[in-house]
């Protein structure tokens, strides 16, 4: 196995996320070369900022150590396999990207995935379906991370720590909401955003 991930540390990750799955097995060697160029995350030591919601996340967050709760994994939803990661004491980061060349999709997973969803899956399909999936697992777990990935040095400063702010009631629900995400009406009162998008008179 090409993969330098020890095998006890990608069985955590697995029971972590819950299942094994091709965007795991992508997200566990995100996580190596992020972890060979930044290192682990000790406390907020490294921050992460995907653009995506994907399977491998959870690798990132466990591996890495880069977690929501902590503030140093920032997510923006562009839908594509695109990871960065900063090293905060010298600024060192890392801007990865799947190639495409590294996802060939046989035309039936697309349509055999929906039948799954549907529970319409013949066995014979799902037979098929399974052994697709563990070769791709395979690929992604045994192939160079050349091959799998393109990778930039980062310029920019990583992004600021998180902010504990203060929090507020919702004028309309009574929930209390982060100071920064209130919504002010032109009633001078102020609302979660929930709240906020239902009202009529903004």
């Amino acid at each position: 196995m090409t993969c330098t991930i020890s095998q006890e540390a990608i069985e955590k990750t697995k029971a972590f996320h819950g299942h094994w799955c091709p965007g795991l097995a992508l997200g566990i060697r995100v996580a190596e070369l992020a972890l060979r160029e930044v290192g682990r995350s000790s406390d907020e030591e490294v921050v992460a900022l995907v653009e995506c919601d994907m399977c491998g996340v959870d690798a990132v967050q466990f591996l890495v150590s880069c977690t929501f709760g902590k503030g140093n994994l920032l997510y923006r939803d562009y839908g594509k396999g695109v990871f960065s990661f900063w090293r905060r004491r010298d600024g060192k980061g890392i801007r990865i990207s799947r190639k495409a060349s590294s996802h060939p999709e046989d035309p039936r997973a697309g349509e055999w995935n929906r039948k799954k969803r549907e529970g319409t899956l013949t066995s014979s399909e799902a037979v098929w379906l399974r052994e697709s999936r563990e070769e791709k697992c395979r690929y992604l777990m045994e192939a160079p991370l050349e091959e799998l990935f393109s990778w930039e040095l980062l310029q920019e400063t990583p992004p600021p720590k998180a902010t504990i702010e203060p929090s507020h009631p919702c004028d309309c629900c009574g929930e209390l909401v982060m100071a920064s995400r209130l919504c002010q009406g032109k009633n001078g009162k102020s609302y979660c955003i929930p709240c906020f998008e239902k009202r009529t008179e903004k």
